[in-house]
């Protein structure tokens, strides 16, 4: 194993790196984006070729875990080439975890080639199996093709994590419900704190749900065991006696994951974000246009990785109204 060349002020190796491969979606999930979003002009988003340039270099860096985000990765065209080309790291060993978040719209169609490309497990994002709710919450879903996109995940081998944002007066009932569909199905759950990103069509503050509270409430009908299981991630998982699954918890509110961060994210715009809740960042897509030789863009991710911050500053309360940063999620990766 190649020990990670980047260590942030606190010690921490670097290993981990999610890069959002497009801005673009083919849902409008209400906490997520507003209905009538203005995507970013193709020129503005690195290319495939770059997209691979610049995860290479943070391969050779140090990087043993790589997930793709959007906005929707597979409405990207021509992600499958990227797919492939990355997969050759896996092949050498370089990296350890090829893998993805989706909203399932699309897995129907690409289950099989993921597989074939060595992605073992996904995360797909669902928050509701009511139909309706779903229509509502995504805007434009449709819950049966995200089923279908499931079903064929499955048959073509790969784990899924169904993550759930949490939202109180939407889903909270409903959450014993989807775990037990969840573990009936052998996939893990993880819930998760709506995140005060982007200006969006609705008050936060009246959807936050703090997952303590939720907790809480599970307790009163389940059995949940802590557990030291990790994914890379940040969330904390329990055992559920009951369903004998394991459920996470992602709580970057009530209770943040910041001290064992090993995480940074690139935009598709070829921006380096050190903390999710932080607007400071790195410009990486000019040195990769500006030099063919990736020493420049090396010696630009070792410079950010020195302000890599000890944790963010997420808040949501009725004094704190407006989102800690103002750039979406679905531009800066899920």
């Amino acid at each position: 194993m190649n020990l990670s060349s980047m260590i942030d002020p606190f010690g921490r190796a670097i290993t981990y790196l999610r890069v959002s491969v497009t801005d673009r979606c083919d849902f409008r999930c209400v906490y997520c984006m507003a209905e009538d979003m203005h995507f970013l002009p193709k020129k503005d988003l690195l290319s495939l070729e770059e997209l691979d340039r610049l995860c290479t270099v943070f391969i050779e860096k140090g990087v043993r875990r790589l997930r793709l985000t959007g906005g929707e990765p597979l409405v990207r065209k021509n992600i499958m080439h990227l797919m492939r080309q990355l997969s050759r790291h896996l092949k050498s060993g370089a990296l350890e975890e090829l893998t993805l978040t989706t909203n399932g719209s699309q897995l129907e169609r690409f289950a099989a080639e993921l597989s074939d490309c060595g992605v073992k497990r996904v995360n797909v994002s669902l928050d509701t199996l009511d139909p309706e709710k779903f229509r509502a919450i995504t805007r434009w879903g449709v819950l049966d093709r995200v089923g279908r996109g499931i079903d064929a995940a499955q048959a073509a081998g790969l784990k899924i994590k169904i993550n759930t944002v949490a939202l109180r007066g939407f889903n909270e009932a409903e959450i014993p419900e989807i775990m037990r569909w969840a573990h009936g199905r052998n996939m893990d759950m993880t819930v998760i704190e709506t995140m005060p990103l982007g200006e969006v069509d609705v008050d936060r503050t009246d959807q936050y749900l703090p997952l303590s509270e939720l907790r809480a409430g599970l307790e009163r009908q389940f059995t949940l065991t802590d557990i030291p299981y990790k994914t890379g991630g940040p969330a904390r998982y329990v055992s559920v006696s009951e369903t004998g699954g394991r459920l996470g918890f992602i709580t970057p509110l009530t209770h943040n994951f910041c001290e064992s961060c090993n995480r940074v994210r690139v935009t598709c715009t070829g921006t380096l974000y050190m903390c999710l809740g932080q607007e400071d960042a790195a410009d990486l897509r000019t040195p990769l246009r500006t030099s063919e030789g990736n020493e420049l863009l090396s010696r630009a991710i070792d410079e950010a990785i020195t302000r890599k911050p000890k944790g963010h500053d997420f808040v949501i309360d009725r004094r704190t109204r407006r989102p800690a940063v103002s750039r979406h999620m679905s531009v800066t990766g899920g």
